[in-house]
């Protein structure tokens, strides 16, 4: 007895599943749940942050350990996102955490009409932060020594700036409140076209909190006719590693101010300020930053 074969095309079909080629409407669904899970992950994190603010208290700032955690995400970032991105993510997402924590405002002085000190700030602190633009360091600082502002965002000290300028100076007083230089803009670097240029330090009402790589500011009173040659010598046989320097010399005055970037996070106490040979009174810590991404400072 013999068997009739089907015709080819009616045999059944014994190959193994076959997944539906991907259309353009199940790849947007599939982005939707992401998005929603993305979102229910944010407002588990909005959670914990509040939490934190009731066991913790006090300035929700924490230049440091913003630093920190950008610095991890990036070191385990892969794929097409550009890590620019990463960036400009987590800092909206710190900023709008920060402000669950309390009343935020930044103050920013910002002399250039076309306002790239403002823009700095605006990308670092986030869109939405409230900001003050003042056109005087010391007007920013004010409100910040006043608790008005949380923090100020003020232009790099540069060689030869007018003592209105100098808002540095002010901190070898150490009033009170105490004001610290706590971070540098902007943190993510080499800057992309059309991005804020310029360099600036952000001070505050609080002690820098370290991060995993910081620089350091000291504020030196010295003899007017000290070199940076000698300068920079006398920093490394107390020990530190110093980069820029920005001295300042009034006419006729027999001392001078200089103020040192130097490696590492160096905090008031630190015994290496006492071995500063050069200094005519104990030097001053104005603070410290986190070195930004991509780059260390120019």
């Amino acid at each position: 007895m013999s068997t009739t074969l089907p015709p080819a095309d009616l045999e059944p079909n014994l190959a193994p599943d076959v997944e539906p080629p991907e259309t353009l409407a199940t790849l947007r669904a599939e982005l939707d749940r992401l998005d929603e899970r993305l979102h229910d992950t944010l407002m588990r994190r909005a959670e914990v942050v509040e939490r934190i603010a009731v066991v913790k208290g006090g300035v929700a700032l924490r230049p440091g350990r913003e630093a920190d955690i950008i610095r991890r995400l990036l070191a385990r970032h892969g794929g097409a996102l550009p890590p620019a991105a990463i960036v400009r993510i987590w800092r909206e997402l710190l900023a709008g955490t920060t402000a669950i924590q309390g009343k935020f405002l930044v103050t920013v002085c910002d002399t250039d009409p076309a306002n790239p000190y403002t823009f700095a700030a605006r990308e670092h602190f986030g869109a939405l932060t409230p900001m003050r633009v003042h056109r005087s360091p010391a007007q920013a600082i004010a409100e910040v020594s006043s608790g008005v502002a949380a923090a100020a965002v003020l232009p790099m000290p540069t060689e030869g700036e007018p003592a209105s300028a100098a808002w540095w100076v002010g901190l070898l007083n150490r009033d009170n409140p105490r004001i610290y230089v706590v971070a540098q803009l902007p943190f993510w670097r080499p800057r992309p076209e059309g991005a804020a240029a310029v360099q600036a330090l952000v001070v505050a009402a609080m002690a820098p909190d370290p991060s995993s790589d910081d620089r350091s500011l000291l504020g030196l009173e010295v003899s007017a006719e000290v070199s940076q040659a000698r300068l920079i010598t006398a920093l490394r046989e107390a020990g530190f590693a110093p980069g820029r320097i920005v001295v300042r010399r009034e006419p006729s005055a027999a001392s001078a101010r200089a103020l040192v970037d130097v490696g590492g996070h160096v905090a008031d106490g630190d015994p290496r300020l006492s071995a500063l040979r050069l200094a005519e009174r104990a030097p001053v810590v104005l603070g410290a930053y986190a070195v930004p991404v991509g780059g260390t400072p120019a």
